[in-house]
């Protein structure tokens, strides 16, 4: 059998396998918003931790990440320096999520800051804010699905193919099933992710090296810029690999569907367990950096016209491994991106349905058509996505941080609905579209100052306008108000 036929048909045999176990999840209860959403809010722990893990490690994990670090060397470790953030915000926001959202009943974020604010309006925008975010996101999984696709098959199944035989996988199950079906996919992906990343992140430099020590020895001998900041091309100094972190630990904090899986927790309990063995996963990253690096001096004669392609360059042409574990490596890497691809159409199904068409055009719907209405959202948000992945953007890592640049604005308003209760609709508002503004100025009319990242000027800046609103346009609207009373 000819090498890229038998790739397909293993990468084929696990396709159909995912689809199999996201399926059979759908379990026997009602048809409900809150069982198709939030899983009728009885996840515990082990589904916890893997649905949760394929919130962060995605086809950025297995392509973007080693292109980074490929790339640029030293400034890839923001990555996992902001992954070290995470279980705080879990622990922090997680059990306070789950409480209030079983007590009042809330499927989504906009549910929480609507209801808080007590303004609908607000909801949307944050939903609107949300879906528009959650876009790249997903495409982002696509188009990586379709680069791993193209090159471990020889373009036998092209590009587009491939990125549209993971998007009907991902959206049927997530149709049939909903966050069950998420739930169980992910514990078979993430096994499956974690197994690959290790066994290639270690395979790889001994093949090339001898070894991980050596191979950083030859780089720190050959090429050690690529070892310091602000690394190779000194594209990444610490401003701006400092702001990279922040930004990606507080708007990874933001993003909707962390929110509803808080809302699924069987307990705050749960989550905090989750948050104490999430390193565990995170530990992922650690292999994926390596393989990155061990491109530094293999492709330094003939550099990759993708940075994105360095993991699949050195697995298919330069590792000489068999067929079938080019089929297992790009099924593993898959896994990543689909699993991370449920969850996110999903939620901006949700979100979308919920928080903007809810209070507009689906007013007056049934529980059950705004099930139906959230499905069909499935299909047509993955679907954009898929034709926006054909454009094949040029750097998933790129992508990724604006959608993380965007979804942070949302920040202040959370934390005001979850532990300021004195900030104002109105505040969080002005400074949630000030930020937002500020930010997709820099991030596609003007260069960033300093060149730190554009979602952290527009964090500040949505800061100040809040707290110059709260200080002292609250205080003519009291007074006003008074007068007329």
């Amino acid at each position: 059998m000819n090498d890229s036929v038998l790739v397909t048909v293993i990468t084929l045999a696990y396709l159909a396998v995912v689809l199999w176990v996201g399926i059979r999840a759908r379990g026997d209860g009602p048809s409900t918003l809150e069982n198709y959403v939030a899983g009728g809010r009885h996840i515990g722990v082990l589904i916890l931790f893997f649905i949760l893990g394929a919130e962060i490690f995605s086809a950025f994990s297995f392509l973007g990440g080693p292109g980074w670090a490929y790339s640029r060397g030293a400034p890839a470790f923001y990555i996992i320096a902001y992954l070290g953030l995470v279980p705080v915000t879990i622990w922090v926001l997680g059990p306070k999520v789950a409480r209030v959202g079983r007590e009042r009943g809330y499927l989504t974020q906009g549910d929480l800051i609507s209801d808080h604010y007590r303004s609908t309006p607000l909801g949307l925008l944050a939903g609107l804010i949300g879906v528009l975010a959650m876009v790249p996101y997903l495409t982002v999984q696509i188009a990586g699905a379709g680069m791993l696709f193209q090159a471990a098959t020889n373009s036998l199944v092209p590009f587009w193919l491939g990125a549209l035989l993971a998007f009907i996988v991902v959206a049927a199950y997530v149709f049939t099933s909903g966050l069950n079906g998420i739930g169980w996919t992910n514990l078979v992906q993430g096994i499956m992710m974690i197994a690959i990343a290790w066994f290639l992140g270690l395979a790889i430099p001994e093949h090339i090296y001898g070894g991980v020590q050596e191979m950083f020895t030859e780089i720190a001998s050959q090429a050690p810029e690529y070892l310091t900041m602000p690394g190779a091309g000194g594209g990444m100094g610490w401003g701006a690999f400092s702001t990279a972190v922040l930004v990606s630990a507080f708007g990874g904090a933001m993003w909707p569907h962390l929110f509803m899986k808080f809302y699924s927790a069987d307990s705050g309990r749960s989550l905090r367990k989750v948050s104490v063995f999430y390193p565990l996963y995170a530990y992922l990253l650690v292999p994926l950096m390596l393989i990155g690096f061990a491109g530094i001096l293999t492709f330094a004669e003939s550099p990759l016209a993708s940075a994105d392609r360095v993991l699949l360059e050195l697995v298919i042409n330069v590792s000489d491994f068999p067929p079938w574990v080019v089929g297992l490596m790009l099924s593993g890497a898959l896994a990543a991106a689909m699993s991370t691809g449920a969850n996110l159409a999903h939620t901006a199904a949700v979100v979308l349905t919920r928080d903007v068409l809810g209070p507009t055009m689906m007013r007056k719907a049934s529980e059950q058509q705004a099930v139906m209405a959230t499905r069909i959202c499935v299909l047509v948000i993955s679907l954009v996505a898929y034709l926006v992945a054909l454009i094949n953007p040029s750097s998933l890592v790129t992508l990724l941080l604006g959608a993380y640049g965007l979804i942070v604005q949302l920040l202040p308003m959370v934390i005001g609905a979850l532990f300021i209760p004195g900030w104002t609709r109105r505040a969080v508002s002005l400074g949630a579209l000030a930020g937002s503004t500020v930010f997709l100025a820099f991030q596609f009319a003007v260069e960033s100052p300093l060149g730190w990242h554009p979602g952290f000027w527009g964090l500040l800046v949505n800061a100040v306008v809040l707290m110059v609103w709260q200080r002292y346009g609250e205080g003519r609207a009291v007074t006003h108000s008074r007068s007329v009373t």
